[in-house]
């Protein structure tokens, strides 16, 4: 599989599905390749409808869509793949579902052994945070840079993800981060194109 490396854009809660869908586009072309679709409280119809619209406009860019906790829906738009939390599903059946060329992901919280474990599962990186005080989940625990570090040893990219800006951003590469999980940050930007294309200089500008 290619190497997980860049922004990793995660959609923000949004009732406004024409606005969704320019905002992510907006995103894919400042240069992000990688979305998840993000969306806890929608109706299924309307999540079904946002998730095969982001699959189009995602395709047109060359970029994956990842779903967040829903495997079947994933299946359903035959995303790129599933991002999957402690409580939403078992990685190793995911993955067997998935199948080896689709992206898995797994929250680890600021957890090494549940990364470990994820790892063994097939995983395709493992996620880290909140790295920051997060305003979508201002009572999560925080990750160190220091797992990021220990995850090196995994055989997973790293993503951090959990209150990330531009100015905060540069620890996390040089600690390790391979991709830079955002939704704030990005999308209340008031250019998301450049945002965007700021985010991936800062992986161009740091040595892999």
């Amino acid at each position: 599989m290619h190497k997980l490396r860049g922004l990793y854009a995660i959609t923000p809660e949004c009732a406004d599905g024409a606005r969704l869908l320019a905002d992510v586009e907006a995103a894919l072309a400042g240069g992000c390749r990688l979305v998840q679709f993000r969306d806890k409280d929608g109706a299924m119809a309307e999540r079904v409808a946002r998730a095969r619209a982001l699959r189009a406009l995602t395709r047109r860019f060359a970029a994956r869509l990842l779903i967040n906790d829903d495997l079947a829906l994933a299946v359903l738009i035959d995303a790129d793949g599933v991002h999957l939390g402690a409580e939403d599903g078992n990685l190793v059946a995911a993955r067997a579902i998935l199948g080896p060329n689709k992206v898995l992901g797994a929250s680890c919280y600021a957890d090494f052994a549940a990364a470990q474990t994820a790892a063994a599962a097939g995983v395709d990186y493992v996620a880290f945070g909140a790295v920051y005080p997060s305003p979508t989940k201002p009572s999560a625990a925080r990750a160190s840079l220091d797992l990021f570090r220990q995850a090196g040893t995994l055989n997973a990219a790293r993503c951090a993800i959990g209150g990330i800006t531009l100015d905060n951003a540069p620890p996390l590469i040089a600690a390790g981060a391979d991709l830079l999980a955002v939704i704030t940050d990005l999308f209340s930007a008031p250019d998301i194109a450049a945002r965007a294309a700021a985010y991936q200089r800062l992986f161009e500008e740091a040595t892999p």
